[in-house]
C-alpha cells in the first residue's frame, strides 16, 4: 500500500443537517460544536443542524460550518489509528487541512474562516462579481481568453483548476458572461453560472487580503506536522512563515487542485480520503487519476467503512 492523504472539502459543499449525526453520537464532536459556538459568539451548530439554507450558504457561515463538520469527521476516524503522510484542501479546505496537521488550533481556524468569509463577501459589492465553470476546454487556450477579455478592460481569470477539463473563472459578472461566450465559441463544451456570492479566487479580492493578513497575524500559526499540499503552487509546504503567505495569496490566486493531486500521487500517494461533507473532492480526484484509491468519510457509518477498508488493505 502506497502513501495516504487527508483532503478536505470547500464552499459548496455545505447541507443543512451536517454534522449532526455525529454530534448526536458523540460527546467530543457536541464538545468541539459547543467550542465553535463560542468562538464565533452565535451558534454554528444550529446553523449547520437546522438551517435556513440559505443563511448557511452565505460565505461567513458555509466556511466555518464545513470546516466544523470536517474536524468533527476527522477527530472521529483519526481514533482508527489511521495517519496520514500529506493534507490537503480545496480552497477554504486548506484551512482544515491546516488544523488536522495542528498547524492552527480548531478555534483560531474557524474564527479565521469566518473572517474569511466576511472579507469575501465584503471585497467585492454583491452582484457585481461571479464565478462559472468551463467543461471541456485546454487549460492554456483557457487562459488566453481570460486574457483578452481582461485586457478589454473587464477583469476575469482562471479561479479553479479541479481536474481535466473542468476550471472554474471568476471576475465581474460581464467579464464572466463575455470569456464563457468566447470559450464556447472556442470550443468549451458547456460553461455553468455557479451560484457563488462573489469573485473568489480572482485578482478582485485582493481588497480583503490586508484585512485577512491582520487577522491571520492575531492567531497562532505553527509548522505542520504533516505536510500540507498548498493550493497555490501544489507544493508541500511546513513552516509556518510561508503557511501565512501562501493563505494570503490563496485569497486572490488560483486554486490548483489537478495540479496538487498529481503532486500528492507523484509523492506515492495512491489512498485518498475526503474527510467532511459531500464527495466533491473523491470525484475530481477520479477524474485526474482513474486508478487511485478514494474515501468520502462524513459520518458513523462511512468512517467505520473506510476504517474497516483501510485496515484490510495494509495487512
Amino acid at each position: 500500500m502506497g502513501k495516504i492523504a487527508f483532503v478536505f472539502p470547500g464552499q459548496g459543499s455545505q447541507a443543512v443537517g451536517m454534522g449532526k449525526a455525529l454530534a448526536d453520537e458523540y460527546q467530543e464532536v457536541r464538545e468541539l460544536f459547543e467550542a465553535a459556538d463560542q468562538k464565533l459568539g452565535f451558534s454554528l451548530s444550529d446553523l449547520m443542524f437546522n438551517g435556513p439554507e440559505e443563511k448557511l450558504t452565505l460565505t461567513m457561515h458555509a466556511q466555518p460550518a464545513i470546516l466544523a463538520a470536517s474536524i468533527a469527521a476527522l477527530r472521529i476516524f483519526e481514533k482508527e489509528g489511521i495517519t496520514p503522510d500529506f493534507v490537503a484542501g480545496h480552497s477554504l479546505g486548506e484551512y482544515t487541512a491546516l488544523a488536522a496537521a495542528k498547524a492552527l488550533t480548531f478555534e483560531d481556524a474557524i474564527y479565521a474562516v469566518h473572517k474569511r468569509g466576511q472579507f469575501m463577501e465584503q471585497a467585492v459589492p454583491a452582484g457585481e462579481g461571479t464565478m462559472a465553470a468551463v467543461l471541456g476546454m485546454e487549460r492554456s487556450l483557457l487562459q488566453e481568453v481570460t486574457a483578452e477579455v481582461t485586457a478589454s478592460g473587464e477583469t476575469v481569470g482562471l479561479a479553479n483548476l479541479n481536474c481535466p477539463g473542468q476550471i472554474v473563472i471568476s471576475g465581474t459578472k460581464n467579464g464572466v458572461a463575455l470569456a464563457g461566450e468566447r470559450a464556447k465559441e472556442k470550443g468549451a463544451k458547456r460553461v455553468l453560472p455557479l451560484n457563488v456570492s462573489g469573485p473568489f479566487h480572482s485578482s478582485l479580492m485582493k481588497p480583503a487580503t490586508e484585512q485577512l493578513e491582520t487577522v491571520l497575524n492575531g492567531v497562532e500559526v505553527k509548522d505542520c506536522e504533516t505536510p500540507l499540499i498548498a493550493n497555490v503552487d501544489a507544493k508541500p509546504v511546513v513552516k509556518a512563515e510561508d503557511i501565512r503567505a501562501k493563505l494570503l495569496q490563496q485569497l486572490y490566486s488560483p486554486v490548483l487542485w489537478e495540479d496538487s493531486v498529481e503532486a500528492l500521487i507523484e509523492a506515492g500517494v495512491d489512498t485518498f480520503i475526503e474527510i467532511g461533507p459531500g464527495k466533491v473532492l473523491s470525484g475530481l480526484i477520479k477524474k485526474v487519476n482513474r486508478k487511485v484509491t478514494t474515501y468520502a468519510v462524513q459520518d458513523g457509518a462511512s468512517i467505520q467503512e473506510a476504517a474497516k477498508a483501510l485496515k484490510e488493505a495494509a495487512q
